[in-house]
């Protein structure tokens, strides 16, 4: 009688990393790693052996430095006294500002057109043709330059509202005026302010905005506490309670309460000399890159809007058609709900490029970040080493964010297949 055994394991040679297939393949990929690693490597120490033979110690100290420059438009207090660094930061929240801007705008538009352009109407569907042929083949900073320069010259200058008998009034009851310098919109203002709270000396955040932003948050979650009890009724009883105005309420009342509270009113602008003061300016250049970025990123999104309802089956509509709802119901509560998870993602990327799109910002004279930190500050302190790589860092942060926005609103409204 004779018993089989395993044969004894080989023992490990140097020569398998390459002959070895288990290990050839984790080999060459450790090799391409540290030559990658390495070429960087060499490549961060050569650039900082020249800055240091050109007496520029790479240095963020310049930072702190006094700016000697004005930011035309700007959301937090600046002054040309103020650091490069809180002119960095006035430059981030002008980004932010026509990023969001520009984000639902363009999320507005390019629904409707993207809809529009699927319509039985032969015009309508044509005219939305025109529309995303017409932005999408067009550099979008031709169309920065085109609106700026329509605002400039078919809009009045402030003295056009000047005199008994003026060439142009305001609007929505003497409270908006629109001259080819910008937007003067009324100033929200509070009598009975709780003040501002001071971060790190530099900054100051509006403890009214606080207060604000907390008690909207907890109405939103008192509302939708509301509207899960109004589903599991619905779900129990098959009979879904009224209580859109009980939830209206809850949002309101709450806010009218600590608006009246903190004596909220309005400053309107009034002309003053050559030009309006008062109330809220809003540059002719931050318009027209709104609206640029707006209907440029709008002709992609309504081609993702349409390739995204024809993805879903015809069948659905002719089923919910069936039941009886009107086109409009089976678009909003059949269709759209579906072809999300097809729009989402590369809806995701459209965000991302109108945001990095804002850097031609410069072009119309738009102070965002680009225009601060990457421009006046490094021409003025010669640093453009580390300022580029801030606001290569900055816009990579950005872009993150939004990234991971959508991904959980993403994650929060696909389909869960049983």
């Amino acid at each position: 009688m004779s018993t089989l055994t395993d044969p004894p394991a080989a023992s490990f040679k140097l020569s398998m990393l390459v002959y070895d297939t288990r290990y050839r393949a984790i080999t060459f990929q450790i090799i391409a790693l540290v030559a990658f690693l390495l070429f960087f490597g060499w490549l961060a120490l050569n650039t900082a052996q020249n800055l240091a033979d050109l007496g520029k110690e790479p240095s963020f100290g310049f930072l702190f430095e006094p700016a000697g420059y004005d930011i035309n438009q700007r959301l937090i207090e600046y002054n040309s006294q103020s650091s490069h660094l809180r002119a960095a930061f006035v430059g981030i929240l002008n980004t932010l500002l026509v990023a969001f801007m520009g984000c639902v705008a363009a999320t507005v538009v390019g629904v409707l057109i993207g809809v529009l352009r699927l319509s039985n109407n032969w015009l309508v569907a044509r005219l939305m043709t025109i529309y995303v042929e017409l932005f999408r083949n067009v550099p979008v900073l031709m169309w920065i330059v085109l609106s700026m320069a329509i605002l400039i010259e078919s809009l009045p200058a402030p003295r056009d509202f000047r005199g008994e008998d003026p060439a142009a009034t305001m609007s929505f009851f003497d409270s908006v005026a629109v001259t080819n310098r910008g937007v003067y919109i009324p100033e929200p203002l509070f009598s009975r302010g709780l003040g501002d709270f001071p971060i790190g000396g530099a900054f100051n955040i509006s403890l009214d905005l606080i207060a604000i932003l907390i008690v909207l948050g907890g109405s939103l979650f008192v509302r939708n506490r509301i509207a899960q009890r109004a589903e599991a009724q619905q779900n129990a009883t098959g009979i879904r309670p009224r209580t859109w105005h009980i939830q209206l309420g809850v949002i309101l009342l709450p806010l009218i309460v600590l608006l009246a509270v903190l004596g909220f009113h309005l400053g309107y602008p009034v002309l003053k000399g050559f030009n309006f003061g008062g109330g809220t300016y809003l540059r002719n250049s931050l318009i027209a890159l709104w609206l640029a970025l707006s209907l440029y990123t709008a002709a992609f999104i309504a081609e993702i809007v349409r390739a995204g309802i024809l993805a879903i089956s015809k069948g659905q509509t002719e089923a919910a058609a069936a039941l009886g709802l009107r086109p409009r119901r089976i678009m909003s509560l059949v269709i759209l709900p579906q072809a999300l998870r097809v729009i989402i993602p590369p809806l995701i990327s459209q965000y991302l490029n109108l945001t990095k799109n804002s850097s031609l910002a410069i072009a119309v004279g738009y102070m965002d970040i680009t225009g601060t930190l990457m421009g006046i500050t490094l021409n003025q302190t010669g640093r453009e080493l580390e300022t580029v790589l801030l606001g290569m860092l900055i816009y990579l942060a950005i872009s993150l964010l939004i990234s991971a926005v959508m991904n959980w609103y993403n994650s929060r409204v696909k389909l869960v297949e049983r």
